[in-house]
């Protein structure tokens, strides 16, 4: 009797290691993390600490050094060369004003480079100065793999790079601020000029539509780095990241990812 009891419940784990190990998502993008807020638990790794390229998921880092460093009701004048800037646009002209709580919302929902040069002109008085600030804000944080040349995220091979995991702990951090957090979760805004007309910008994050919980972050890409996605999500108060990095499949990676560590939460 023993040993047929043994015996069952020698069947019985095994089976519940098995469904477990069944259970773990599978991703296509190359590297993914899943983080907690709230004590930076890892759910999920895969590659965490590979270096990868981020393309626009640097904004991230932006924001948290412009509300950090700046006044989000100082006057942003948008240079010729911010306006210039290549890539995704908020369709700024030169010589365009707007606050700089106005440039955040339209640098993070349309993903603005244009407006990530203006916000780091107009909050360091010079893109290099800012990027400074931005490294020493990752350095502080705990990126210890990370190195923006920019603030928009556009390709430099050598000086431009980071880790899904080091992406999980800045936004980590960024999302325990009310103002970054607020702005991230914004699906639509009007973007207010004070030299012309509003214009309307929705987010690129697609998820805030369609996962239950969603309330952030900032999508990404280059051909170099690929579709990326930085994702968050809260439910009965856990909030959780999950970065995708380089995947044809962010979308469903994300929601996977924020599934499973909600699961592994308990919820």
């Amino acid at each position: 009797m023993i040993q047929r009891i043994s015996v069952l419940l020698f069947v019985i784990l095994a089976w519940v290691n098995s469904a477990f190990a069944a259970a773990v998502p599978q991703v296509e993008a190359e590297a993914a993390v899943v983080m907690a807020v709230n004590g930076r638990q890892v759910l999920f790794s895969k590659q965490a600490d590979a270096i990868m390229y981020p393309a626009s998921t640097t904004k991230i880092v932006t924001l948290i050094t412009a509300l950090e460093q700046g006044n989000p009701g100082s006057t942003v004048v948008v240079s010729s060369q911010a306006a210039a800037c290549d890539g995704s646009s908020l369709d700024l002209r030169a010589g365009d004003k707007l606050t700089l709580q106005e440039a955040l919302y339209g640098m993070m929902l349309v993903s603005g480079n244009d407006a990530a040069e203006a916000i780091a002109e107009n909050v360091a008085g010079s893109v290099p100065a800012f990027v400074k600030l931005m490294n020493n804000k990752a350095e502080k944080i705990g990126a210890t793999r990370t190195n923006f040349s920019n603030p928009h995220g556009l390709p430099d091979p050598i000086n431009h790079y980071t880790t899904a995991y080091d992406l999980a702990l800045i936004t980590a951090y960024g999302m325990q601020n009310p103002v970054f957090a607020r702005i991230v979760s914004t699906r639509d805004y009007d973007v207010h000029f004070l030299n012309r007309p509003s214009t309307h910008a929705r987010n690129t994050n697609k998820l805030l539509a369609t996962f239950t919980g969603a309330n952030g972050v900032k999508t990404g890409y280059t051909e170099a780095a690929g579709d990326c996605l930085v994702a968050a999500a809260n439910r009965k108060g856990v909030e959780l990241i999950a970065v995708v990095l380089n995947s044809d499949q962010r979308w469903d990676d994300a929601a996977r990812l924020l599934d499973y560590g909600f699961q592994q939460m308990g919820l």
